[in-house]
C-alpha cells in the first residue's frame, strides 16, 4: 500500500474526528484533541508500515535453517528452549541483522507517514523536503540535512558489519537433509502468538477503517454510504460503439496506468540486478568490496526527496536529458529499490554452501548454467521478497518521485497526495482501496509464478 494508507487509517481512528476521541467525549466528555499527531503517531505508522518488509527478509531465512543441526543439539540433550536459544536464534543473525538496516533506514528516510501525521514533529525527510519546495528554497541546508541523514544510515551498516564478523551462517549444502523442524518452545511460541494475534487484529482494523474510509460521505461528520468517490477516480462510460468502445472517464486512470507500467518493466529489472550484486558480494573477493556494497546500500540512505532532486539535475542537461521523460522514473524507481533486493539475497547467500556452487562447476556447468539451475532455485525466498517490494514500492512510492512526475507521467501517489492537499479524503481512500486490492494481487501473482523453494525436507506426522 502507499506509506501513507497506515497514516490516514490511524487518523481515522485516532485522529481529532476518529473514532477513539469521539467515544472518549460520548463517554467521559472529553473534548477531542490533537494528542495522537507527532512522535507516537510517527511511531505507530512506521511500525506498521515497515515490519513487513523486515518479514519478507526474515521469512526465507528462518526457512533456510537446516533441522539437523536443530536434531543434533537435541540428541545431545539440550532442551528446546536451549536449542532455540543456543542454535536457531545464532543462525538467523544474518537476516535480522538485514532486516534491522533495512528497516532504519526505511524509517529514518520515511517522508508520507511524518507528513501525515507528524503534525509539528520535524523530522529529517520533511525539514529536506521542505526546504527544497518551501519558501526557503535553501539547497544548503537540504543538502546539509542529507549528509547528516546519511551519517546515520553509515553508523548502522559499520555497526551490523561488526555484529556479523567471519562468522559462517551456512545451513543448505548438498548434502541430503530430511530432518524435522524444531517445534518451537512452549514460551517463545506463546511469546509470538502473544505479539502476532494483537498486531494481526490491529493491522486488520486500520485497514478496515482506511477501507471504509473511502465508502462514506464524510468521515467524523456524515456516514451516509456512497460509491462517488470512486467514480469520480474509476468511471468508466461506453460510447456510440457499443462495449468495443470504451471510454476511462476516472480522473484517476490515467495515473494508474502509468504506475502499473513503470512499475511492471522496474520491478525485474531491481530484483535480477539485485541478485547479482549480492552473488557478487558473497561469492567472490574483489578490491573495494566494501566500497562496492555501501555503494549498493546507499541509494537508500539517501531520502527520496534529494535523490528527486538529484536526478533533476544530473538528468536536465544533454547528452542525458530525461526530465520528464518516463525513463527517468524507472531508472530512480530501480536504484532506489535495488538495495532490498541486495540485502535479501546476501542474507540468503549466506546460508548456500559454496560446494554446491563447485559441484556444479566440476560438472562442467558454466557460470549461467550453475546460476541458472542451482543458485536461483534456491534463492526462491529472496527472489520473491525483491520482487514483490520493488514492484510494490514502485507503485506506492512518494518523496522519490514526486519532483520527476509530469501531467503525461502522473503517478498514482502523486494523485493521491494531490487530493490529501485538497483535503478530498475521499477520493484519496478510495484509490488507496483499489491500490490495496492490485497490489495483494499482484504478490500473490509473483509468489505463484517463482514457487516456493524446495527443500526436500520431510513434514511432521
Amino acid at each position: 500500500t502507499p506509506p501513507f494508507v497506515v497514516g490516514l487509517g490511524l487518523i481515522l481512528l485516532f485522529g481529532r474526528a476518529g473514532l477513539v476521541n469521539q467515544f472518549l467525549e460520548w463517554a467521559f466528555d472529553i473534548p477531542p484533541t490533537r494528542w495522537f499527531y507527532g512522535l507516537l503517531g510517527v511511531w505507530l505508522a512506521q511500525m506498521f508500515a515497515f515490519t513487513p518488509i523486515a518479514f519478507m527478509i526474515m521469512r526465507g531465512v528462518v526457512a533456510g535453517i537446516s533441522p539437523s543441526m536443530e536434531e543434533a543439539a537435541q540428541t545431545l540433550r539440550a532442551s528446546r528452549l536451549k536449542t532455540f536459544t543456543t542454535v536457531t536464534l545464532p543462525l538467523m543473525k544474518p537476516g535480522l541483522a538485514n532486516a534491522f538496516l533495512v528497516g532504519f533506514i526505511e524509517s529514518i528516510a520515511d517522508f508520507g507517514n511524518p507528513v501525515v501525521v507528524g503534525g509539528q514533529y520535524a523530522v529529517l525527510s520533511t525539514d529536506i523536503f521542505f526546504a527544497i519546495v518551501g519558501a526557503q528554497y535553501d539547497q544548503g541546508r537540504a543538502a546539509s540535512l542529507a549528509l547528516i541523514l546519511t551519517g546515520f544510515a553509515l553508523a548502522v551498516f559499520f555497526i551490523q558489519q561488526r555484529v556479523l564478523g567471519k562468522t559462517s551462517y551456512t545451513t543448505v549444502t548438498g548434502k541430503g537433509d530430511a530432518g524435522l523442524a524444531l517445534p518451537l518452545p512452549d514460551r517463545v511460541r506463546k511469546l509470538c502468538l502473544g505479539i502476532a494475534g494483537p498486531w494481526l487484529a490491529f493491522t486488520v482494523v486500520v485497514y478496515l477503517f482506511a477501507f471504509i474510509g473511502g465508502f462514506v460521505q464524510t468521515w467524523g461528520r456524515d456516514y451516509t454510504p456512497t460509491l462517488k468517490h470512486f467514480i469520480t477516480a474509476f468511471d468508466l462510460q461506453w460510447g456510440d460503439m457499443g462495449l468495443s468502445h470504451v471510454i476511462w472517464a476516472g480522473t484517476a486512470w490515467n495515473s494508474l496506468f502509468t504506475t502499473v507500467k513503470l512499475a511492471a518493466i522496474a520491478a525485474p529489472l531491481c530484483a535480477g540486478i539485485g541478485l547479482l550484486i549480492s552473488w557478487l558480494l558473497a561469492r567472490t573477493q574483489f578490491v573495494g568490496q566494501k566500497a562496492f556494497e555501501f555503494g549498493a546500500l546507499l541509494a537508500f540512505a539517501i531520502p527520496g526527496t534529494v535523490l528527486g532532486v538529484s536526478y533533476i539535475l544530473a538528468f536536465n542537461v544533454p547528452p542525458f536529458e530525461l526530465t520528464g521523460t518516463g525513463l527517468i522514473i524507472v531508472l530512480c524507481f530501480v536504484f532506489r529499490n535495488l538495495p532490498v533486493g541486495v540485502r535479501a539475497g546476501t542474507a540468503s547467500f549466506k546460508q548456500l554452501d559454496k560446494s554446491l556452487d563447485e559441484a556444479s562447476t566440476m560438472l562442467r556447468a558454466g557460470t549461467a548454467t550453475t546460476l541458472r539451475r542451482v543458485v536461483l532455485p534456491l534463492l526462491k525466498p529472496a527472489l520473491v521478497a525483491a520482487l514483490v517490494y520493488s514492484f510494490v514500492r514502485s507503485m506506492t512510492t512518494v518523496s522519490a518521485v514526486v519532483f520527476l512526475v509530469t501531467a503525461e507521467n502522473e503517478l498514482a501517489t502523486t494523485y493521491i497526495i494531490g487530493r490529501v492537499g485538497n483535503g478530498d479524503y475521499g477520493v484519496a481512500l478510495a484509490y488507496c482501496t483499489v491500490l490495496i486490492v492490485l497490489m495483494s494481487m499482484a504478490t500473490a501473482l509473483i509468489q505463484f509464478l517463482v514457487g516456493e523453494r524446495k527443500l526436500g525436507r520431510r513434514k511432521q506426522a
